[in-house]
């Protein structure tokens, strides 16, 4: 059995490469980016992009391989302006590399993966917690994107493919800051820090690591056809985790609740000019009450979150702290 990581190197594929590489399995990474020097010389490295076909076409693909894929464009990336470039941007990788990546392993007979979806498929909860049979109305080309892949690997599932689809909340742990570098750098300053809306809501996360033993518990589970959310348990509210940590850090910054619906329509409006600290698809549910139902994961893979939220907040601002020095 081989792992054929597909972005490798990026945040999540690097922690699950260091896992794999602790259990002497073997690997290969599939990249876009192109060798680094901290990539381990135990995996086999292949600078590859999935939005070409014939590049694609080229890897030679195993029966008894397990594909995870993790590949996608997402919003910590600069994203361009524009509806159209947009919408090109999300569905370019997520959509189109994900059809030539199946199309690819269904020449070469090779049926197993595992992929990396996105909580946003869902939109603005309907009902709390969010099952994995919640509806899907994402209101962003990211989410768009993601659900037209999903749709896709359903399609593959009924070819005799293995498929899972994971759904995770917001990933933290260290080698990603994404957002969170503004809210660290007013904490760190001791700033005021602003909130959307009053903060009394829950916003769940879940941690890298935390992902990584899903996909190795799947693995073992035998790659279930499935949807599952993943994301910690009992969140606290915004405003007791926000203050929680700058507490813990040291930081002589206040928590500023404000009217969420003006924020947002500010924010709106800056975005359109292409201004915006933060897409639609993050501050149109940044005051809602979002948290995933994780029942269906712990039960079906025996997989549970070891991390909480503050401690994965936390850990990101020791990260951003340790990189500024």
């Amino acid at each position: 059995m081989r792992y054929v990581v597909i972005g490798g190197t990026g945040f999540l594929g690097a922690h699950l490469t260091d896992e794999l590489i602790k259990d002497g399995e073997e690997i290969c990474i599939l990249d876009i980016v192109k060798y680094r020097g901290d990539i381990s010389e135990k995996t086999n490295f292949y600078h590859f992009d999935i939005c070409d076909t014939e590049s694609i076409n080229a890897f030679d693909f195993r029966k008894d391989d397990i594909v995870v894929h993790l590949a996608a464009n997402q919003y910590h990336h600069k994203v361009p302006h524009g509806k159209e470039a947009a919408h090109d941007y999300f569905f370019g990788t997520n959509y189109y590399g994900t059809k030539n990546l199946l199309e690819a392993m269904e020449k070469k007979g090779c049926t197993r993966m595992i992929f990396f979806s996105t909580d946003m498929t869902y939109g603005k909860p309907q009902y709390l917690p969010v099952t994995p049979s919640h509806p899907q109305v994402p209101f962003g080309f990211y989410g768009e994107s993601k659900k037209a892949a999903e749709e896709l690997c359903c399609t593959y599932r009924e070819k005799g493919f293995a498929i899972t689809i994971f759904r995770p909340r917001m990933i933290l742990g260290p080698g990603r800051l994404g957002i969170l570098s503004k809210l660290f750098r007013l904490m760190k300053m001791n700033f005021p820090v602003p909130l959307i809306g009053n903060g009394e809501n829950c916003y769940q996360m879940v941690s890298v690591f935390d992902c990584v033993q899903a996909i190795r518990k799947c693995v073992q589970h035998g790659i279930p056809n499935k949807e599952y959310n993943l994301g910690s348990d009992c969140p606290p509210t915004v405003y007791e985790l926000l203050q929680d940590v700058i507490s813990t850090v040291g930081s002589h910054s206040v928590l500023l609740r404000t009217n969420g619906n003006l924020v947002k329509r500010t924010l709106s409006f800056l975005e359109k000019l292409g201004i915006s600290p933060m897409y639609r698809e993050q501050y149109e549910i940044a005051d809602e009450n979002y948290i995933l139902d994780i029942q269906d994961t712990k039960r079906d893979l025996d997989w549970h979150p070891e991390y909480n939220d503050k401690d994965m907040l936390y850990q990101a601002y020791e990260f951003y702290r340790e990189q500024r020095r």
